[in-house]
């Protein structure tokens, strides 16, 4: 049973972060019939550190705080993805694993996780952002990019900012059950769950090309992605057989043709989503996906998400009132 909880902080710490696990886990909701965690803040680098908004925290407990604890989390911080890591705190790390303690990281703090090797041959989450770094500089780890926290038991990690708050209920539910996590999002005023997982937020503008010999055919399937078009047809606009264009292309985009035109759909039906008050179905239409059915089927396979969803998560309660099909 989950009962001690310790917040361990590096120079540098991000307030909202370390304020995620200190909501969820530090405030006494006791005259509510909620469970109250012996619940403390260490610091692994002296009692005064900085934290990346411009003022200092007073830190009452340092390292010895962490061999009590059954959660211990590491929120994240400013450079906590360059930066070394004193080795008594990844010593500390790994001993409270080898004794049975959850580990759970916020965002960049699953730097230091991996830093002390508690992530090799496992999966993790991370703020998109870092994504790409975090695979390049640990090979070992399997980065996850695209969803919102990932529970690797002994090991939770989670994505950026708000993925925390998504991290940390997650626990609440599986140690103490659905009724105290929902009682608690309940009092944060946060959903207990949310739908669809990092892949709706990551950024992927369509790219500018720096293809050689496929470029121009890019452009004019980007400008066309309402039209069906075979790889035969693309080849001949590019004046190439089908089979030498399918070869370049492939060397020049790192994709198919179809895979290609169907991440441009789905990025075209964001941002429909996003800025037009336009129905299902002719958004359907203008991206090529043909019918609202069809354009769900898509939408989800891609980001996790319904259309209607995703809508009501970029345009607030006003997307309730659009004008949608299926």
């Amino acid at each position: 049973m989950l009962k001690n909880v310790a917040v361990v902080l590096l120079d540098g710490v991000h307030p909202f972060e370390l304020g995620v696990v200190c909501e969820v886990f530090g405030l006494d909701r006791s005259d509510e019939g909620l469970p109250v965690y012996d619940f403390a803040v260490a610091s692994a680098e002296g009692p005064t550190l900085s934290t990346h908004a411009g003022f200092s925290l007073a830190v009452e407990h340092g390292l010895e705080r962490l061999e009590s604890a059954d959660l211990i989390a590491v929120p994240a911080g400013a450079t906590y993805a360059a930066r070394e890591y004193p080795e008594e705190l990844l010593d500390a790390l790994r001993r409270a694993v080898d004794r049975g303690a959850r580990v759970l990281s916020v965002c960049s703090g699953v730097f230091v996780l991996a830093a002390a090797g508690l992530l090799d041959g496992r999966r993790c989450a991370v703020h998109w952002h870092h994504a790409e770094l975090l695979a390049r500089r640990y090979p070992k780890i399997v980065v996850e990019p695209d969803v919102l926290y990932v529970d690797a038991d002994p090991v939770i990690t989670s994505a950026g900012t708000a993925a925390g708050i998504d991290a940390c209920l997650h626990i609440v539910r599986k140690e103490q059950g659905p009724e105290v996590a929902n009682a608690i999002a309940r009092r944060m005023v946060v959903p207990p769950h949310r739908d669809g997982g990092q892949a709706q937020y990551i950024e992927r503008p369509l790219p500018r090309s720096q293809c050689d010999t496929v470029g121009e055919v890019l452009v004019w399937m980007a400008e066309h992605l309402d039209q069906e078009v075979t790889v035969e047809q693309l080849a001949a606009r590019a004046h190439m057989s089908p089979r030498t264009f399918a070869r370049r292309f492939q060397q020049e985009t790192g994709t198919t043709p179809y895979r290609w035109i169907l991440r441009q759909r789905v990025l075209l039906a964001q941002q429909l989503l996003e800025g037009t008050d336009e129905t299902m179905d002719a958004i359907a239409w203008r991206t090529g996906f043909g019918t609202a059915p069809a354009l769900r089927h898509q939408f989800v396979r891609a980001l996790g998400i319904t259309p209607n969803a995703y809508r009501r998560t970029f345009r607030g309660p006003e997307a309730q009132s659009l004008a949608t099909t299926g």
